[in-house]
């Protein structure tokens, strides 16, 4: 068994699409629309093996607030390869305006990481 993907509810789906383009180099499929239900997704593949589901429909709320936990998914890691790929992104991402809530460093359970906050405060780990 493997995870085929996870879903994530999204206020404005084409600046999230745009920031996993950028950072992550996802590939997205084509925009799905289904006008009886207000709902559009992409889905972004990272591999043949992962991918991200952006949905996106007016009457679904956000309920993140400032990056602070909330029960339910706490983060999801995207790995970039290299201690040093970890570094580059993670000041990149910084450098960008986004906010890094946790700094590059190993961590009790061995993973080399670092986590930031995308354009709607979900959490990402950039692991090795």
């Amino acid at each position: 068994m493997k995870i085929e993907h996870l879903a994530i509810w999204v206020n404005d789906i084409e600046v999230m699409k745009n920031f996993y383009i950028k950072y992550f180099m996802a590939t997205p499929s084509e925009k799905y629309h289904n006008a009886i239900k207000s709902f559009t997704s992409y889905f972004l593949s990272f591999d043949e093996e992962c991918r991200l589901e952006l949905m996106h429909r007016p009457d679904v709320q956000h309920t993140k607030l400032g990056g602070q936990e909330l029960m339910g998914l706490a983060h999801f890691a995207i790995s970039v390869g290299t201690q040093q790929k970890v570094n580059t992104l993670t000041e990149t991402l910084r450098n960008d305006g986004f906010v890094v809530v946790g700094e590059p460093r190993t961590t009790g359970d061995g993973y080399y990481e670092s986590v930031v906050l995308d354009p709607e405060q979900n959490r990402i780990e950039i692991t090795i």
